[in-house]
């Protein structure tokens, strides 16, 4: 049993080792370090994850320092941020690497010198920060959106790299935030030749905009702030309402039942009772037909809206971008009955539909209103259907 498990922990060592074995080849050194050092942490006397480690720390090292030296070579004041990340690596990657020290290569206990990486982190840091702060400047003074989006991430780093200590930096932030938002104003017009009511628009534009709105886009269903200019408007374009005149349909049904209806005597051919075998008079079922008719009433109601979703690009200059058509359609149905004749004629379901009475139609307003809950998914689909016409 002990040279079974022994067999195992050996294959899952090997495993591991093969796993970090082809990281290493990948050129995912830091995948290899922190896997190494926590082997190591468990076993410091392992000799196959110390040599591990030992050669992505080398290697990782080295890279960094490479680019580093090229990117000072460069001299591309754009190149600052990676600078930083780059030497911060190096910082966070020997600290990883002292948890461990020192580790076991070739029998020897073997430590590495290091470098004290802080006062480049800080030239680099502040470098970045003065190249994003003038750069994000420059950005502003194109005036336009997407300019702004950017300025606004910078200033962002700018502020993070620098702690904020640009003069007026905040201002700079809430502003390229401000100007680097789309507005988009969502609105209903009504070509149907049908006066349609306050309260159906109202209805039509609680869509909910949770979904369509993100960082940089923002849709307003109402114009209530007269110093918002929009950069793209939606018109929800009602072309068409097709309302139907309130009909009542009557459809007559015969129902028929044969219930026994006590007996008759069983006569013979001189007209005497007959005897079974026991000497009983022989008696016949008598059976009688109940009738009933069964009147049912059909209500039906029902109102189409036809329209088209329009979405209109406002600057440079007024373009439109695309149309969506959209329909909806609500349904009134009624059925109530009343019966003549013998109620006992009727089947369960029958009996079921007298007790529904016949009910006043919904008004053309109220079919209008309520055929609002079924547009609202259409104007909802068509607008996400075409919401990466919207930057």
């Amino acid at each position: 049993m002990r040279r079974f498990l022994f067999l195992i922990a050996s294959c899952l060592i090997l495993s591991s080792c093969s796993s970090l074995s082809k990281q290493m080849q990948q050129g995912n050194y830091d995948t290899v370090i922190e896997k190494s050092v926590k082997k190591l942490l468990k076993k410091p006397s392992d000799e196959k994850y110390a040599q591990l480690l030992d050669k992505a720390f080398i290697l990782a090292n080295e890279r960094d320092w490479s680019r580093v030296r090229f990117l000072k070579i460069e001299n591309n004041p754009n190149t600052w941020d990676e600078v930083f990340r780059r030497y911060d690596n190096l910082k966070a990657r020997q600290a990883k690497v002292r948890t461990v020290l020192p580790i076991n290569l070739n029998g020897q206990m073997t430590s590495y010198e290091f470098v004290d990486y802080d006062s480049q982190i800080v030239e680099a840091k502040n470098n970045a920060a003065q190249y994003f702060f003038q750069n994000a400047q420059k950005l502003l003074q194109n005036n336009d959106r997407f300019s702004n989006r950017e300025a606004y991430t910078q200033l962002l780093k700018a502020r993070d790299y620098s702690g904020g200590a640009f003069p007026g930096l905040h201002e700079m932030i809430t502003k390229a935030q401000h100007d680097g938002m789309t507005h988009v104003l969502v609105m209903i017009e009504n070509h149907t030749g049908l006066k349609i009511s306050l309260e159906f628009e109202q209805e039509l534009l609680a869509i909910d905009t949770r979904r369509l709105n993100s960082e940089w886009v923002h849709f307003h269903q109402k114009h209530l702030d007269q110093s918002i200019e929009y950069d793209y408007l939606i018109i929800i374009n009602l072309t068409d309402i097709m309302l139907s005149p309130d009909q009542t349909k009557e459809n007559d049904v015969i129902y028929r039942k044969e219930i026994q209806d006590g007996f008759n005597y069983a006569l013979d051919a001189k007209g005497n009772v007959r005897k079974d075998s026991l000497g009983n008079d022989i008696k016949v079922a008598k059976y009688k037909t109940l009738v009933a008719t069964l009147i049912e009433k059909q209500q039906h109601k029902e109102v189409a809206i036809k329209g088209l979703v329009e979405f209109i690009e406002l600057k440079p200059t007024e373009m439109l971008l695309a149309k969506e058509p959209i329909v909806a359609q609500n349904v009134f149905r009624h059925i109530s009955a009343r019966a003549v004749g013998d109620m006992e004629a009727l089947d369960d379901e029958a009996k079921k539909k007298i007790k529904n009475q016949m009910i006043p139609f919904p008004g053309d307003f109220q079919m209008i209103l309520n055929c609002a809950e079924t547009l609202k998914p259409a104007i909802n689909g068509a607008i996400q259907q075409n919401r990466r016409l919207i930057q």
